[in-house]
């Protein structure tokens, strides 16, 4: 199926006439990365548009087939540096599978630990660009300056603010530092302090709200329909949630709620993310507090471990864009035969066409953003 199989009619490019403007938007785009939408105007209105993804194609999926089970951790995290935990997550949980391999329980809570701080640090990252999309100053530097406190968490736990490589096959690299709970604990609650401010300068914004109420709404049936993920999906009103309705590790353990607006427009999808936040620290709280206070958090495995024959396995888990699938074909060696990744970014862009017709040119960043697509996911 393609995306033109999808589409509704009426939404390819049209033939240009004297009335039609056609826009490049991209590919050098400021603050999205390299993706370009073709979008044709009549007067202030987009009646055509065509997404053109594909200027960042990092093969990841072919390089996978030349490393081991270990030595592909660093590169896979690499379409998503910002959210490096989650689109690792997946690929590590199916590795595991694949190779027989247990891990220790605090090794379980130390990874839903990071995955929620990374999920943050993603989310504060695409609402800083998002602030700048719609022109407010603010909402790029709060965010900008607030993720650093959990970015520092990250560091202390890693040595790396960025590109983490923490999850491996078996657990995680190396346990938390000395006295790491009581900071984390400390830090993460300044944080939803902080972030719950965001409400009086920009969700209860009146420019915010004018420019994303009520514009490029998108149905619960065609959020279905679309195949879209995560804030899209549950903006739309669909209690879809892979850590409450597929649990892996130990989220199962904790109590996780989800957060589900109905208007399905760029408003809700705006704030879902945001919600999501301040529900990733009442699950950091709660980790920290079950989670087992000695242990290893290391299972130790061969130099190049590898499957005992043919084998298959898929894993999915919820990043900060939606539900992230890795599939993995073994034949054996001790490399994979097939790494693929299923990413909620490429999901979400489907959802895209139908939800710029007939929209104002002005209002094409604030749709387009709200649908939490991050261009080097895609193109992987």
């Amino acid at each position: 199926m393609t995306m033109t199989d999808i589409m509704p009619p009426g939404l390819a490019l049209k033939k240009v006439d004297e009335r039609i403007m056609t826009l490049n938007v991209g590919p050098q785009h400021p603050g999205s990365g390299h993706m370009r939408i073709v979008v044709q105007i009549d007067g202030d209105y987009i009646v055509a548009c065509d997404p053109d993804p594909g200027y960042v194609h990092r093969g990841e999926e072919k390089m996978a087939e030349y490393r081991n089970y270990i030595t592909n951790v660093p590169h896979l995290e690499r379409p998503v540096i910002h959210d490096s935990c989650n689109v690792l997550y997946p690929y590590v949980l199916g590795a595991e599978e694949i190779l027989g391999i247990e891990v220790p329980e605090r090794a379980k809570y130390v990874r839903v630990i990071c995955s929620e701080l990374n999920r943050c640090i993603y989310t504060m990252y695409w609402l800083a660009i998002y602030g700048i999309f719609l022109g407010h100053s603010t909402m790029f530097m709060w965010p900008a300056g607030d993720r650093e406190l959990l970015i520092d968490l990250m560091e202390k736990v890693s040595g790396a603010r960025v590109t983490h490589a923490h999850f491996i096959p078996g657990g995680v690299r190396n346990d938390l530092p000395a006295n790491f709970e009581d900071v984390c604990l400390r830090q993460v609650n300044y944080f939803e302090k902080r972030i719950k401010e965001y409400a009086a300068v920009f969700y209860d914004n009146p420019i915010l709200i004018s420019r994303t109420q009520d514009t490029g709404i998108l149905s619960r049936e065609n959020a279905i329909r679309y195949g879209t993920t995560g804030s899209v999906l549950r903006a739309s009103g669909v209690d879809y949630d892979l850590r409450v309705k597929a649990p892996y590790d130990v989220y199962d353990e904790l109590d996780v709620h989800t957060n589900v607006m109905k208007e399905g427009d760029s408003y809700a999808r705006s704030k879902v993310p945001w919600l999501d936040m301040i529900e990733s620290c009442n699950i950091i709280r709660q980790a920290l507090q079950k989670m087992p206070k000695s242990g290893s958090v290391r299972t130790k495995l061969k130099p190049n471990p590898k499957t005992k024959g043919p084998a298959t396995v898929y894993k999915r888990v919820e990043s900060g864009r939606g539900s992230l699938g890795c599939y993995i074909v073994s034949d054996g060696k001790t490399e994979p035969y097939r790494v693929k990744m299923s990413v909620p970014s490429f999901r979400n862009l489907l959802a895209m066409p139908n939800l710029l017709i007939g929209e104002k040119l002005g209002n094409m960043p604030s749709v387009y953003w709200s649908l939490n697509y991050w261009p080097v996911e895609a193109d992987r």
